[in-house]
């Protein structure tokens, strides 16, 4: 078996593919240029996407040539594969915007340098396709039949599928068609539940191409896909009680997504370590059979290095020391600045968990402390009617209030 497969296997990036010996073969004899495919629906990834740009990265290593595909053209669509409701559909300008948001933060993770590595949008050309040419020419290898036997349709069948949505498969397909024929690529890679787009895909270039060993070995093409990344508590990857883990720190601060991989399952911590860090699978095993909570402090900080950089994780870290043991840089926690007058006369608790956002309601607050879950500075709060004043700041005039166990705000009063 390739090494580069080995490689993906190892690390839990291996599903299925069309045909493993093939490629393997393949990959073996040299370089091949593969893509994953984003679709722009949102302003910024979420972790969970970066699953394939991992593997991106992995096969990078071993001399094969990436490319991302972000799709400013299928965008306008939406896949339903995985969704059981029509996507809400976005103006032009917004993905397009979205397009160089997502095409940035994939340059800062990958960087791109145009050939082992770089981006494209399907908008180039699917934008000005016409509707009848595309019928004949790509809508005529198609069989519906086969279409509905797909998971993500047969799901989709329940609740609804509209029209536009039933043609996402067909885009996704031309996408590897014309990405093959541009710069030769060979095999796309994705989650497990686009398999039925990407063997689409296979089946369209082998239509329209010959693309099999025995027809036509240049235009051989292939998919691989990964498992769906679910945590161990059934909680969907990339997903914490604020919602999705995002890369664009405006929308899910360094801090919350350092937070995020510091308390993961303990069941979760060796899988995660070998599919969102490029430490040697020897080194992850020795950290996991330590302790547990350094080993989970570790792998936040290698993911949040990953994706923010080292320096981001570095303050990351010493936030997280600075909140629980006291021992790093409090600037480095998430902080609030709130009037210095209003805590002369005194803050009402509730009032103060609100303002700093720990608690999205003053009734979650109250809720909070009659939990015995408050505290300030240390100090338990047990009423909801307490006040906090100067008098209760600690040396540096700052307050340090924490919600539960995990999370924490520096209170800077100004």
């Amino acid at each position: 078996m390739n090494k580069a497969i080995e490689t993906l296997k190892e690390r839990g990036f291996f599903n299925q593919c069309t045909d493993i010996d093939a490629l393997s073969a393949k990959m073996d004899k040299g370089p091949v240029t593969f893509y994953v495919g984003c679709d722009p629906t949102g302003q910024s990834l979420h972790i969970g996407h970066m699953v394939p740009f991992f593997a991106l990265k992995w096969l990078r290593s071993f001399g094969h040539i990436g490319v991302a595909l972000i799709g400013g053209g299928t965008g306008r669509i939406g896949d339903p594969s995985g969704k059981t409701e029509m996507r809400k559909m976005l103006g032009y300008d917004q993905i397009d915007a979205n397009v160089e948001n997502i095409k940035k933060q994939l340059d800062k993770f990958i960087g791109f340098d145009g050939k082992t590595a770089f981006a494209v949008n399907n908008k180039d050309w699917l934008e000005n396709v016409n509707y009848i040419d595309f019928l004949r020419d790509i809508g005529s290898c198609f069989s519906v039949n086969k279409m509905l036997t797909n998971e993500e349709y047969k799901l989709r069948l329940e609740r609804g599928l509209s029209f536009i949505e039933f043609n996402y498969q067909l885009l996704q397909a031309y996408d590897f068609y014309m990405l093959h024929q541009k710069y030769g690529i060979c095999l796309q890679i994705g989650g497990a539940d686009q398999w039925g787009n990407i063997t689409a895909g296979v089946d369209l270039i082998r239509r329209k191409l010959g693309g099999t060993t025995e027809l036509n070995e240049q235009h051989q093409s292939f998919g691989l896909t990964f498992p769906l990344i679910m945590r161990a508590d059934g909680k969907k990857m990339g997903k914490s009680e604020k919602g999705a883990i995002f890369l664009d720190p405006s929308l899910t601060s360094v801090y919350d997504f350092f937070q995020y991989w510091r308390n993961v399952p303990d069941a979760d911590v060796r899988k995660f370590f070998l599919l969102f860090t490029f430490l040697p699978v020897s080194e992850v095993d020795s950290i996991v059979a330590g302790d547990i909570n350094k080993a989970k402090e570790r792998l936040a900080y290698e993911v949040t290095k990953e994706i923010h950089g080292q320096e981001e994780a570095d303050r990351a870290l010493s936030g997280a020391k600075a909140a629980f043991s006291g021992e790093g840089d409090k600037s480095s926690m998430p902080t609030v600045e709130l009037p210095k007058t209003g805590f002369e006369a005194g803050v009402n608790v509730c009032d103060l968990y609100f303002n700093t956002k720990l608690c999205a309601t003053k009734s979650d607050a109250r809720r909070l402390i009659q939990g015995n879950g408050a505290f300030v500075n240390g100090k338990q709060i047990t009423d909801v009617k307490a006040s906090v004043t100067l008098s209760d700041a600690d040396d540096d005039g700052e307050f340090i209030v924490r919600a539960g166990k995990k999370k924490f705000c520096r209170v800077v009063l100004k």
